[in-house]
């Protein structure tokens, strides 16, 4: 390609040396992709980071204020001529959008990471997105979701007339990273990776473990986030010190996948669910939950993982139970074919591909 554009992307994202995950490889290969082809990228983040390969990129920060009224003040000072306008974690069907086309002509095309509430939304939060689904969607091209779940969540949120721009990009990693998982024999160690938020569900594995005082075993949590404080306040209230270590976000998960006995995701709602992926990648058995953790479908039970259901906490502890009395194990974990699909060449080509459709 020889043709010389520009596009934006705006990322609610912030940028954590101490936490470099799928998306951050996603950003940096689809730049080069771009840069290799004669289109430049423009990338608004909420705040500036030159770590891995973050300093090769025309990042401009918001300074964590709106990236979103940052974008739309730097279009208007700058007069930009941008080809394709796509967001990551921004809210889909705002008068954003509207305004955006104000500005300027790009295409826009939105990615859904947002996961649902457990139980759905309010009947007033289900009007209100359908409301904004007939009022603004007109003014996006393309909708794309990072699962087939999240595509039909979209579908319900904002209308069925987002239909026929609604398509399936699924997220990607690179196999290659990941330290791989040999021994399966039992070594009593759990790890949780997550953003420590509520709809993680990691205060149901809190109360999961208090019934299980009388083994001796390890849950070592990798993340930070908002609930952090009170999942700290449940394990101290309920003295499980020596069952939990919060260890923080790092930058070389990848590679510590490997030294667990099984990965523990009790989520109560997800998109793409990364740390699965991860733990899979790295041939880790997963617990998690039936219908959000295993969004993708990957978790088959008794073969690479157990499954329950969403904030069932009896459920859980029977899981773990099992498993600590050697009722239940996981002799092998190989890698699912189906894992071949998410690998991060196909993410960065299935995106390049939308900037070359008129």
């Amino acid at each position: 390609m020889t043709e010389s554009r520009k596009i934006a992307v705006l990322c609610n994202y912030e940028l954590l040396p101490e936490r470099v995950g799928g998306m951050d490889y996603f950003f940096w290969y689809f730049d080069q992709k771009c840069e290799e082809n004669g289109i430049q990228v423009d990338w608004f983040f909420p705040n500036q980071s030159d770590h891995g390969k973050y300093s090769n990129l025309a990042v401009f920060n918001s300074n964590y204020e709106s990236v979103e009224n940052y974008f739309l003040d730097f279009c208007k000072a700058n007069k930009t001529d941008y080809s394709h306008i796509i967001t990551h974690f921004v809210e889909l069907c705002t008068p954003f959008f509207y305004k955006i086309k104000l500005v300027s002509n790009a295409k826009i095309i939105v990615v859904d990471h947002n996961p649902r509430p457990l139980n759905g939304y309010s009947f007033k939060k289900k009007i209100a997105k359908r409301v904004k689904g007939i009022l603004y969607s007109r003014h996006i091209d393309v909708f794309v979701g990072v699962s087939d779940s999240t595509k039909k969540l979209m579908i319900m949120d904002f209308g069925s007339h987002i239909k026929r721009k609604a398509i399936v990009i699924l997220n990607g990693l690179d196999v290659l990273q990941f330290k791989q998982k040999s021994k399966f024999s039992f070594n009593n160690k759990f790890i949780v990776a997550s953003h420590l938020r509520k709809e993680k569900g990691i205060q149901d594995l809190i109360l999961a473990v208090q019934d299980l005082r009388s083994f001796s075993f390890t849950i070592d949590i990798y993340g930070a986030g908002y609930f952090e404080g009170e999942l700290k306040k449940m394990v101290q209230d309920l003295s499980l010190h020596d069952f939990f270590n919060f260890k923080g976000n790092i930058c070389n998960l990848h590679e510590m996948y490997c030294n667990y006995d099984y990965l523990i995701h009790p989520s109560h709602g997800e998109t793409f669910c990364y740390s699965v992926v991860e733990s899979l990648m790295s041939n880790l058995p997963v617990i998690t939950t039936r219908n959000q953790g295993n969004v993708l479908g990957l978790v088959l039970e008794n073969e690479n993982g157990f499954l329950f259901e969403e904030a069932n906490v009896l459920e859980l502890k029977e899981i773990l139970q099992n498993i600590l009395t050697h009722k239940l194990k996981i002799d092998d974990c190989p890698l699912n074919d189906t894992l071949d699909n998410l690998s991060l060449t196909k993410m960065v080509a299935n995106y390049f591909a939308l900037l070359l459709k008129k």
